[in-house]
């Protein structure tokens, strides 16, 4: 289990081509708006430099990675959250999302169109953001109908849950997503149940030419200072070259990559930064015959981790056993980290660790 994505942005920006490029998946991507209709969800496993490593020194019948989903919804344009172009209807979608990753056209073309005359990368982020706050308004003013029929017959919490969703109104009145408000540590627990899109952790990614494969061009900067000025991470992805690496085998798209000056692919990138963003964690297992990787946020104690892995692990808990990594792969075989002392017993309070190795013992 990894993290799921929802992406957004304008039509034509080239969503559907990332998404193909990042799932090996062939949706419609087309140069005009609103090719995209229904919701397209992928799955892919998530590359891990360490699981591969791991299947050199444990020779594992089966290896299962960790893996993330992409949704790509229809572009949204003015008017989506009261229904214009295709967007209202699939913004719910984006609610169970863990992130969002808004990509912003950052190239010319003449033969893909844009929704407006000129390719403005601010001005179209603009755009999006503004109707993931109304949307959020709309949601906010629902819950906040209700509290006050509620207040009126007794409910105790009532008053307090509308006062700080009163808060959250007032800052997206002024334009301000959620996550940005200054109080939102102290208000986002009353506004949990809603699912907020503003609230959620989101990251750009300026889908740049060919030739701007490090987002040098002005049209990215525009993004990056946008980014910075909100505090989230950018990547920078060419969807044009990322459709050519997918075509590829693994030899030939290495070379190609060496050829661009890419050091690492667009599915790469936005996965670390997707992990970083959500402040996720992956340890590994290694149970019979299979090894296998398991995200989990940072800060997770062993019973929790184990319950990841499924309930009764957790309820039973006893021990862990654990090894990092960086241990296993400095002696190469779990028989000399043994022999070193470097295997450790971890209770109930042990915190899990970025790269732990851990064999769960517990009560069924």
């Amino acid at each position: 289990m990894g993290f799921q994505c929802g992406i957004v942005g304008l039509p034509n920006v080239g969503k559907s081509t990332i998404f193909n490029a990042l799932t090996a998946m062939k949706v419609p991507a087309e140069s005009f708006p609103f090719c995209t209709i229904e919701p397209n969800l992928g799955r892919v496993p998530v590359p891990d430099r360490r699981l591969q490593r791991l299947a050199e020194l444990v020779a594992p019948e089966k290896i299962t990675p960790t893996t993330m989903d992409f949704v790509d919804v229809a572009g949204l344009v003015k008017g989506a959250h009261l229904g214009e172009g295709l967007g209202n209807q699939f913004l719910g979608h984006l609610r169970n999302m863990d992130a969002l990753a808004h990509i912003v056209r950052c190239f010319e073309d003449p033969d893909v169109a844009h929704i407006d005359a000129e390719v403005r990368p601010a001005a179209d982020a603009a755009i999006v953001n503004l109707e993931l706050i109304l949307a959020d308004l709309q949601t906010v003013q629902k819950r906040l109908d209700k509290l006050t029929k509620l207040a009126k017959v007794g409910q105790k919490d009532a008053g307090r849950e509308a006062s700080a969703l009163e808060v959250v109104k007032a800052g997206l009145e002024s334009g301000k997503p959620a996550r940005l408000l200054p109080t939102w540590n102290e208000l986002k627990d009353a506004a949990t149940e809603l699912n907020l899109l503003t609230a959620k952790p989101l990251l750009y990614v300026a889908n740049v030419a060919e030739h701007d494969t490090n987002g040098d061009g002005p049209l990215a900067r525009e993004v990056r200072e946008l980014a910075a000025g909100e505090q989230v991470p950018l990547v920078v992805i060419s969807g044009k070259v990322e459709a050519e690496l997918s075509e590829l085998d693994s030899a030939d798209r290495e070379m190609f990559m060496v050829e661009m000056g890419i050091s690492e692919s667009g599915l790469d990138k936005l996965i670390h930064a997707g992990y970083r963003l959500l402040g996720l964690i992956t340890f590994y297992t290694t149970v019979g015959p299979e090894l296998r990787a398991w995200t989990i946020p940072a800060g997770w104690r062993a019973p929790k981790a184990a319950g990841r892995i499924h309930t009764d692990m957790e309820r039973g808990f006893i021990k862990a056993e654990v090894l990092p990594f960086t241990e296993l792969d400095r002696l190469g075989a779990e028989s000399a980290a043994r022999q070193a002392g470097l295997l450790r017993m971890e209770g109930k309070e042990y915190v899990i660790q970025d790269g732990d190795i851990v064999r769960f013992r517990f009560n069924v």
